[in-house]
């Protein structure tokens, strides 16, 4: 577990001591002034530091934190696909309205119908702000003799090809199962626990190629080269030398396959103290009317065209739609988790 958090101010702690002295809470400031927290927001990530939920979650409270008038503070609890973070944000934060989790949705949905884990959703937790819509893409160091995605299936027709990943249970982990299926291609799926450590083995040639969310392989310029997209409609190919989709090259009828990363919070939060909840809800939607968040957020190196806010409907719907796309997957899924 890591935990940084940035530095609070002598006033706004003495408020908030002060505070929950006098009620034995510390609430939202109820004043015409601002209806503002007294203290620091403390997320939850359940990925490592360093990584792109991370960098997006820092960006983004840049700006919806003097929204707020407040501050925020992370910790980080990678382990088990994202199973250890969402236990302990569900289990051992308050359930007060200062406490968030930020999550990948894809991958930890896809977790969540998977391995079952010991809460539900959405009776325990809601999803509330997307930021963005990331497609996943198949890709290869500059170097590599791979130059087109053809040569992948090729080469996986004769030996197993190893292809990087961040996780198994990964919108790209299940392009790459339904393409091998497909084209009875032979692709070992390495898992490498998160997105740098992915690029990394990518890069050094450990892995023969990779599959992940396209921001992340943008922001490293011309290290890497893309060959493929896991959706047919590519609005990013400016950033990707145009690559094909894997469906107009195959014949395939793979989804599409993207990753979504979100604001959320306990589901008790939503019904005990609903003006803190839409407070976070309004506050966090203007962020994205503030053209300097866009400007910080090109600055990482990720296609700005990849911001795409989602309110709480939309959330649900597209993690709602990751468990029926496991559903559909699960046959191909669970044979390669427990191989």
């Amino acid at each position: 577990m890591t935990n940084t958090r940035h530095t609070i101010n002598r006033r706004t702690f003495l408020k908030g001591s002060l505070a929950a002295l006098a009620a034995g809470v510390v609430p939202f400031r109820a004043t015409r002034a601002a209806d503002s927290p007294t203290r620091n927001m403390r997320v939850v990530i359940p990925t490592g530091q360093g990584g792109g939920a991370d960098r997006l979650a820092r960006v983004f409270d840049d700006f919806w934190g003097p929204l707020l008038k407040t501050q925020f503070e992370y910790n980080f609890f990678p382990g088990a696909a994202g199973q250890v973070g969402y236990e302990v944000y569900l289990n051992k934060r308050e359930k007060d309205g200062y406490n968030l989790l930020f999550g990948n949705m894809g991958p930890e949905m896809i977790m969540y119908a998977l391995q079952n884990p010991p809460y539900r959703f959405p009776q325990d937790y809601q999803y509330f702000c997307r930021l963005d819509v990331d497609d996943s893409i198949i890709f290869v160091r500059q170097q590599s003799s791979f130059r087109r995605l053809e040569d992948i299936v090729a080469e996986a027709k004769k030996r197993a090809v190893n292809i990087a990943v961040s996780r198994l249970p990964h919108p790209a982990s299940i392009g790459l199962l339904a393409l091998g299926n497909a084209t009875k291609a032979k692709f070992n799926l390495v898992p490498y626990g998160g997105g740098n450590p992915t690029m990394v083995a990518v890069m050094n040639g450990e892995a023969d190629c990779g599959s992940l969310p396209v921001a992340g392989i943008v922001a490293l310029g011309e290290q890497m080269r893309i060959l493929g997209v896991f959706n047919d409609d590519n609005q990013l190919g400016r950033y990707t030398n145009n690559a094909p989709s894997v469906n107009k090259v195959f014949g395939t009828k793979i989804p599409p396959l993207y990753s979504s990363r979100s604001w959320a919070i306990h589901a008790e939060v939503i019904e005990k103290f609903p003006d803190r909840f839409a407070l976070l809800e309004k506050t966090s939607k203007q962020v994205f009317d503030n053209p300097a968040y866009k400007e910080a957020y090109a600055k990482t190196g990720a296609p700005v065209e990849t911001i795409q806010y989602g309110d709480r409907a939309t959330c649900t719907r597209y993690a709602m739609a990751m468990v029926d796309l496991t559903n559909e997957y699960r046959t191909l899924l669970s044979a390669k988790t427990k191989g």
